[in-house]
């Protein structure tokens, strides 16, 4: 089957780290909240918000949070939150408050409300000719992001996206086979890894990160040993970051 264009610029996605200092028309603007807006959510319940930061010292602030300086010369940067402050509102002003409008499935559905908002827009800013990158980097800190922003309760910055007309021409970086992704009925067992992904090491030996300008990137293996070597101390502690969101993440009795 021939791929339609959608499809097409999704095979070919790339992540840019580097822009012009050409800004995003209002109307490309206006049409990617339209896009936001019209995204899959959990139940209907529209539970996540993009706070669009324009300010240059708040941009400054937050690509500190990243430890990406890029982050502060991108013509467009969006924090996309999970964001149930809205709804809870609601909720009281209708006399209906009660212990599970912040419980562990409301701030999950939020949560993932707030991811697929990400890759959609995502997708539509690929498919409009302009180029980004997600941030997962403002968990380094999610408190000063929610500091920076003035978050109020029942909300939590999920992901970020600085977008705009790309700057430069990284490679893509290569995918392990789906081979091992997409399993049918059940999941299969795990044995000889190494072996099996041992073509996709060396693919990955050959790939230039442009973060690392002219030096390759360890070994996919290699990578997972160290990012699993040890737990991520400024993340450990996120739940209780949550909860102090006024989420209840606690078990039921």
């Amino acid at each position: 089957m021939e791929n339609n264009q959608t499809i097409s610029h999704q095979l070919a996605h790339r992540t840019f780290r580097e822009f012009t200092t050409d800004p995003v028309p209002e109307e490309v603007i206006d049409t990617l909240k339209k896009v936001v807006q019209w995204t899959a959510s959990s139940t209907g319940k529209q539970a996540s918000s993009v706070i669009r930061v324009t300010d240059p010292e708040l941009k400054k602030q937050i690509s500190e949070v990243c430890k990406q300086e890029y982050v502060a010369r991108a013509p467009e940067l969006w924090i996309f939150i999970a964001d149930n402050a809205r709804n809870v509102q609601i909720a009281k002003e209708v006399d209906s408050f009660a212990e599970g409008s912040a419980d562990v499935r409301k701030f999950f559905a939020a949560y993932g409300d707030a991811c697929l908002n990400v890759q959609n827009t995502y997708n539509a800013i690929e498919s409009l000719g302009y180029g980004g990158v997600i941030l997962g980097s403002i968990g380094n800190d999610p408190a000063r992001v929610i500091e920076l922003l003035h978050l109020p309760k029942y909300t939590f910055p999920v992901l970020g996206l600085a977008f705009g007309k790309p700057n430069q021409n990284p490679e893509q970086k290569p995918r392990m086979s789906m081979d091992f992704r997409f399993f049918e009925n059940s999941y299969p067992e795990l044995d000889n890894m190494l072996e099996q992904i041992a073509d996709y090491d060396r693919e990955m030996g050959t790939y230039y990160d442009l973060r690392n300008a002219n030096q390759r990137v360890d070994k996919f293996s290699t990578q997972l040993a160290k990012y699993y070597a040890k737990p991520d101390e400024e993340r450990q502690n996120m739940l209780k970051l949550i909860e102090s969101q006024g989420f209840n993440l606690k078990p039921l009795d």
